[in-house]
């Protein structure tokens, strides 16, 4: 995607963890000759070789997993706080904008199976059951539950590259800095008073 320098994040650390608190994306590829995605948890983690790695699954029916072996590329779009930014907050007159955190993930695609599957799946659900009153284990389902596992195809995707965008007004003054998160948490929108915590943890 097309990142103005200003605006291009480069810190791994902080990629990652964009990664595992964003984890639901859009999973795009080429499906029978045209552009195909679809919305699901993508999971940040390594493969047993120490490379980064998502995994994640989609149902059968989806026909996205079909085109998998014959061509690997994928791409995985993930999108964080967003907001409109007026330019009222400004001092100087100028044009509206938009900040935004957005990470799109590039790599090879491989279907997996078998314990393989059965291990992403606990994982998956081991993440966001945690918070739960009473959990619920894979581990522990039986075996006519787990049955349904057959109607899904689990995959990991290699990861090749990473672009990572983080627009938080880092092009204007200090002052309209301030301005713009002030406008921001006066907003009855969690998308905006999330980004203006987000411009007050930037180094401006």
């Amino acid at each position: 995607m097309y990142i103005p320098e200003l605006y291009k994040n480069e810190n791994q650390e902080e990629i990652t963890q964009f990664l595992q608190e964003n984890s639901f994306g859009i999973l795009v590829n080429n499906t029978n000759g045209k552009l195909w995605a679809t919305h699901i948890p993508l999971e940040i983690d390594q493969n047993e070789s120490g490379k980064p790695i998502l995994f994640g699954h989609i149902s059968k029916e989806n026909p996205q997993w079909e085109s998998f072996e014959s061509d690997a590329n994928v791409l995985a779009i993930f999108s964080g706080p967003h907001s409109y930014i007026s330019s009222s907050w400004y001092e100087k007159e100028n044009v509206p904008t938009w900040n935004y955190i957005a990470v799109h993930v590039y790599g090879k695609i491989k279907i997996i199976e078998g314990d393989a599957a059965i291990t992403s799946l606990k994982k998956l659900t081991d993440k966001y059951e945690a918070h739960s009153e009473n959990p619920v284990r894979i581990e522990e389902l039986s075996e006519k539950t787990m049955r349904q596992a057959s109607g899904i195809v689990a995959f990991e995707i290699e990861i090749e590259s990473i672009e990572a965008v983080k627009k938080m007004s880092q092009n204007r003054n200090e002052k309209d800095f301030g301005n713009i998160i002030s406008e921001l948490e006066k907003i009855e929108n969690a998308n905006s008073k999330e980004v203006a915590n987000v411009m007050k943890k930037c180094p401006f």
